[in-house]
């Protein structure tokens, strides 16, 4: 095979999320004012959707579009069950909650520690996206968090 640059070369996220959402813009707003993305990129199209974005949150990148029904893509208030969620690490997982509650991100589950380590809350955007928020709080290793889960049968 001839030689091919590296099209990945400076980009150290390999895997990026890419959502789509009935109204793209609103989304953007709220995902920056609540869970603290900032926006890095759009592509505004003629009809006032987004072709595509760039979210980050810590250096990390999550993409997103107005949602395309005749392309398959459809925001996710439109599934009949979830298909996915977004996991996001945080620095302080108890004042990235604060923030998005005083937002108005609908706490499906509050701030809590976990068996394996991490303290999380669960959160939903307003098309019904739904967001983890992690903070390492201790390492647990993977046999430590298996004794965990088998004590709970």
């Amino acid at each position: 095979m001839a030689d091919q640059p590296d099209l990945s070369a400076g980009r150290r996220q390999r895997i990026v999320p890419a959502l789509s959402y009935d109204d793209a813009p609103a989304i953007i707003e709220f995902l920056c004012r609540a869970f603290g993305f900032e926006e890095r990129f759009r592509l505004d199209m003629p009809d006032g959707s987004i072709g595509h974005a760039s979210l980050v949150y810590g250096g990390e990148e999550v993409t997103l579009a107005t949602a395309y029904p005749e392309g398959g893509l459809g925001g996710p208030g439109r599934l009949p069950h979830l298909h996915a969620s977004v996991m996001v690490y945080v620095d302080d997982v108890d004042a990235h909650h604060a923030q998005a509650a005083a937002e108005g991100a609908t706490i499906l589950q509050e701030p809590e520690d976990q068996f394996y380590g991490d303290r999380t809350y669960r959160a939903v955007d307003p098309e019904g996206g739904n967001w983890w928020f992690h903070q390492e709080v201790t390492v647990v290793s993977s046999e430590e968090a298996q004794a965990a889960i088998d004590a709970m049968e």
